[in-house]
């Protein structure tokens, strides 16, 4: 009976929010980029089918030439953007430069095409679509009426995005109109790479037409099944609304409209496919919403998934007129996939489904040049009209002033001919990846502070005569004689002398060496307390390089400013502590202490840290979720479902049961709150800033009496009058961010001129609701 009682209320509460919801992702073309390719470059237009402004693409791009179809293949049902379009009859590949308004990361890219016979050749051409600088996917036109759509779900890396066009010697490259329209971030989450359109359908179409923009806010094409995937299916509808109440997913009510069920009341469906290579990976969204007019909320219709034979997910029930989306968080692969959807013994009605999406991983690893050099560049071929794509062939850095090591991006520049690296501070080895530069000619790494061996691949080419290599004035690099096998026995017996002596040395600088450490060390101690830690330690110059010259600010709290970085291609964050921080020295010792020795998955990870004269700073994983306040409230929030919100609070109880429970002894964080709590690119929760963490001292002990530190809103009242910290302290905080993410209202309200907490709010609307019910 409570369990009931509770349904109820949660699909009360539901009611309400899709409310909100609504009111939120209110219709607009905000953020939209809709480019007809091939009009004029004063044209633009407002589609009639859609509503969507269309503009010309002569700002996007500076090469082709303008066409129109044939006649002949124009018709009243043609969609507008098909009847031009632009072709690159010169140069191997041409590039469209996408700007995207800043404020969203993840985007829906689309490109379409149609021959139309517009060079009256009657021979559909087939090119390559490139993404940055990696291949999207080929176009392969079947005839001149075909029309080809390939659509992408990326974030990317770099402003502009680049979407190109390459002649691979099969006809003219051409395109119709590309499109980019803005996601929530938190929708179609991926363990890695971008996800590549395989089908999207409206199951249980009753008509013959695709349903896109104002339908979808999105604008996704839906269309319609045609029986695509099984003859087994009967279509039913409805003619009432069907809500997306907290769905992230936001499928049009026109497809959650339509659903099929298995022929004869049989209790499953099942849906397949073959892919090309077993090897691809897929993502997979089902769609589920019950459209019964009489079954109303009964709630009668309860299903599970079976993939491949092994049970997916489930049981579930089909909200009445609400939608529920489905979708793998781990790609599947294998040489056919099929999915069974089946009626559950409790279930009094068979499955059903309303709509599919399925997208194949795509990695998209290049990147083209920096941005800077990349506008100096269009800048100059717009001046010359040179037609050809421009690449770095030299690439000189002489006398730079650089340290550090040689970085690894150079790699990227697979064009260059000539690097010239010489009279730096450059330390480390010589990376592998300069002998796999294709065009590489002239090498100088003379006067640098380079150690170890020259790669063997950079030493066959300076033999075959394909490379010009120096590298003089290195000491500690081992060039090709001396690192040969080949030696002399006297040069051996030389060898072994210079070792034995370099051994005796080392044994006497290292007791003496040990000796002036352990005197620092007490020195040390007597300034900062205990904390001296062996590894994972950065120098002030490697933060500066790691950050590149503190590049990107990602955000900013009492410790000080958090910047984005890279460690060996891996993206970081990086706290850095501010000379006027309140914390200070301490919660940096602190963190850094606790986090050494604490390993959770729901808690960040401590990468490593930069602890020289007052530059302090402490390197974590990224988060590239940010924190999880910023998906709760604010008005570009992405609006969490309820299973993501449940996770979350798991995820983040979890590592909170650690510290207290799992440590010995137990942790209490003193600092539990919303944006504490971080998420990963899955939206994997960890918990985060330990700077005010204490430790219970001893064993079996109730409490510790300490100075009150915390944040007002997610104080424990209790800890606050008696200063005695125990683990209730944290749970009280927690308590309140449970609220958060149940309500997604701040947890202290100032719109109002009395400031009222979130329980304040909550208990007024429990007692309404109660009030409301019972009278």
């Amino acid at each position: 009976m409570e369990i009931k009682i509770f349904e109820h209320f949660v699909l009360a509460f539901l009611g309400i929010i899709s409310l909100i919801i609504l009111e939120v992702n209110a219709q607009s073309q905000s953020g939209f980029i809709s480019i007809d390719c091939g009009i004029s470059g004063i044209s633009g237009y407002t589609d009639k089918k859609t509503g969507i402004n269309y503009t010309s693409d002569a700002n996007y791009v500076d090469s082709g030439i303008n066409s129109k179809i044939s006649p002949e293949f124009n018709s009243e049902f043609l969609e507008q953007q098909f009847l031009n379009l632009r072709s690159f009859p010169e140069g191997k590949r041409n590039c469209y430069a996408i700007k995207p308004p800043r404020g969203n990361t993840k985007f829906l890219i689309r490109a379409r095409f149609m021959y139309g016979n517009y060079d009256g050749l009657g021979k559909p051409p087939n090119f390559d679509l490139l993404l940055e600088a990696d291949i999207w996917d080929s176009v392969e036109l079947e005839d001149e009426s075909t029309i080809v759509t390939k659509e992408i779900i990326h974030i990317p890396q770099k402003n502009p995005i680049y979407v190109c066009l390459v002649n691979t010697g099969s006809g003219t490259p051409f395109i119709s109109a590309l499109e980019l329209r803005p996601v929530k971030n938190s929708t179609y989450p991926t363990q890695s790479g971008s996800l590549l359109l395989f089908q999207r359908w409206d199951i249980g179409s009753t008509s013959n037409q695709t349903i896109r923009y104002p339908d979808d806010v999105f604008d996704r094409i839906w269309s319609p099944d045609g029986h695509s995937f099984s003859y087994k299916w009967v279509p039913i509808s409805t003619t009432s609304k069907v809500v997306s109440i907290t769905d992230l997913f936001q499928p049009p009510s026109s497809v959650m409209q339509t659903a099929v069920v298995p022929v004869n009341g049989s209790s499953f469906l099942q849906l397949s496919w073959v892919p090309s290579d077993p090897k691809f990976q897929y993502y997979a969204y089902l769609f589920f919403a019950e459209i019964d007019n009489e079954q109303g909320n009964n709630l009668a219709r309860e299903m599970t998934i079976i993939i491949n034979g092994i049970k997916w997910y489930g049981p579930f029930p089909a909200l009445y007129l609400t939608t529920n989306t489905i979708y793998s968080t781990s790609p599947m692969s294998a040489e056919k996939i099929e999915f069974s959807i089946n009626a559950t013994r409790n279930s009094t009605l068979p499955p059903l489904l309303n709509a599919l999406e399925i997208f194949r991983v795509k990695e998209i690893l290049q990147l083209l040049t920096n941005q800077q050099d990349a506008d100096a560049i269009m800048n100059i071929k717009s001046n010359f009209n040179d037609y050809d794509p421009p690449r770095i062939t030299a690439l000189n850095l002489s006398s730079s002033g650089i340290a550090g090591e040689i970085a690894p991006y150079i790699s990227s520049l697979t064009a260059i001919n000539i690097l010239d690296l010489s009279n730096n501070s450059l330390t480390g080895p010589v990376p592998e990846f300069l002998s796999q530069l294709p065009f590489l000619t002239e090498l100088n790494l003379k006067g640098n502070k380079l150690r170890g061996t020259i790669p063997a691949g950079l030493i066959e080419k300076q033999r075959n005569g394909l490379l010009s290599l120096s590298a003089e004035g290195n000491p500690d690099l081992c060039p090709e004689a001396s690192c040969s096998g080949g030696t002399h026995e006297k040069n051996s017996k030389f060898v072994v002398l210079l070792v034995a002596s370099i051994v005796s040395i080392c044994v006497l600088a290292t007791a003496m060496a040990g000796l002036w450490i352990l005197k620092r060390r007490i020195l040390v101690g007597k300034n900062k307390g205990s904390f001296e830690l062996k590894n994972q330690r950065f120098s002030y110059s490697d933060v500066v390089r790691i950050t590149n010259n503190f590049e990107m600010v990602l955000g900013r709290g009492g410790f000080g400013t958090v910047y984005h970085g890279y460690l060996d291609d891996i993206q970081v964050a990086v706290k850095m502590l501010s000379p006027s921080s309140v914390q200070g020295y301490k919660q940096f010792q602190a963190e850094v202490e606790l986090l050494m020795r604490v390993h959770h998955k729901n808690l960040t990870t401590l990468v490593g840290y930069c602890d020289e004269g007052t530059n302090m700073g402490l390197i974590y994983e990224f988060m590239a979720k940010g924190n999880l306040q910023e998906h709760l409230t604010g008005d570009e929030a992405d609006i969490l479902s309820w299973e993501g919100r449940l996770r979350i609070g798991t995820e983040a109880a979890q590592g909170l049961e650690y510290l207290h429970n799992g440590c010995k002894p137990p942790i209490v964080h003193r600092d539990v709150k919303s944006t504490n709590i971080l998420l990963n690119e899955k939206f994997q929760a960890k918990l985060a800033d330990f700077g005010l963490s204490r430790i219970f001292p001893v064993e079996g002990g109730t409490h510790v009496s300490t100075t009150i530190v915390g944040t007002p809103g997610y104080l424990d009242p209790e800890y606050f009058i008696s200063n005695r910290l125990t683990e209730k302290s944290d749970v009280y905080s927690f308590g309140v961010v449970l609220l958060e993410i149940i309500t997604s209202k701040p947890v202290i309200d100032r719109t109002h001129t009395e400031r009222t907490h979130i329980s304040e709010w909550v208990s007024f609307r429990l007692a309404n609701w109660g009030y409301q019910k019972y009278c």
